[in-house]
C-alpha cells in the first residue's frame, strides 16, 4: 500500500491518527505519574530522564492536535489517553512500592503485644507514653518500606483492631531497623516452583477431606 495515500486517506484520519494520539498521551502521562514520584522523593537523577521523554512525547501529540483542529475524534482520543495515563500510572506506582512511610499507632496502653508482634516481624519500633483525649495512650512510631505497609497494617488491624494509626510519605531515612530482604534471585530460587506448591495444596485438601 501507498504509505503516502494511506497518510491523506480517511483510515489514516479518523482512526490510526486518534489510535496514535491515545497511546502517545498514555505514554506520556504515565511517565509524568512516575516521574512526580521520583521528585517527591528527590531523585535527581531519574526525574529530569523520564521528564524530557514525557515532554518530547507531549509535544508529538499536541502537535498533531495542532494540525487536525477540526478532527473530534483526536480530541476523544487526547483526552481519553490522559484519563487512560492516570490510570496506568497509578497502578505502577502501587505496584513499584517505592519509598518509605512513617506509621503512627495511637492504642491504650496495653501495646506491649502489638510492640512485640511488629519487632519479632523485623521492625523497629519506638513508643512513648502520651495523653489523648480519653486518657493515656501508648505512641508507637515505625518507619517502613512502602511494600510493608500491607503487612503492617494487617498486624495491627489484628492485635489492636481499634487502633487509630496514620500513614505519611518520608522524603529521606539515615538508619534505622528494617525486616531482613531478599533479592529477586533469591526469592525465585527459594520459592518452589508453582506446580509443586499447587500439588502441595491439592494434596493437603485431600488429607483434610478424610
Amino acid at each position: 500500500m501507498d504509505l503516502t495515500a494511506l497518510y491523506h486517506s480517511d483510515l489514516f484520519k479518523w482512526v490510526i491518527l486518534p489510535l496514535l494520539i491515545f497511546l502517545a498521551r498514555i505514554f506520556d502521562v504515565t511517565i509524568g505519574t512516575i516521574r512526580i514520584l521520583f521528585v517527591s522523593r528527590g531523585n535527581k537523577v531519574w526525574a529530569p530522564v523520564l521528564g524530557f521523554f514525557e515532554v518530547v512525547v507531549w509535544l508529538l501529540a499536541i502537535g498533531q492536535i495542532m494540525q487536525n483542529l477540526t478532527n473530534w475524534v483526536c480530541y476523544i482520543a487526547y483526552g481519553g489517553g490522559f484519563a487512560m495515563g492516570n490510570l496506568i500510572g497509578i497502578s505502577i506506582e502501587e505496584k513499584m512500592a517505592f519509598g518509605r512511610l512513617i506509621v503512627r499507632i495511637i492504642v491504650d496502653t496495653n501495646a506491649d503485644k502489638l510492640i512485640k508482634r511488629l519487632r519479632s516481624k523485623g521492625f523497629g519500633v519506638t513508643s512513648m507514653e502520651a495523653r489523648g483525649g480519653k486518657g493515656r495512650v501508648k505512641v508507637v512510631y515505625l518507619v517502613i518500606e512502602r511494600s510493608d505497609l500491607e503487612k503492617v497494617t494487617g498486624i495491627v488491624e489484628h492485635v489492636n483492631p481499634e487502633a487509630f494509626y496514620t500513614v505519611v510519605d518520608t522524603r529521606m531515612v539515615k538508619q534505622g531497623i528494617f525486616p531482613e530482604k531478599k533479592n529477586f534471585l533469591e526469592r525465585q530460587f527459594n520459592k518452589p516452583p508453582r506446580f509443586l506448591r499447587v500439588m502441595r495444596l491439592y494434596m493437603r485438601s485431600i488429607i483434610n477431606r478424610k
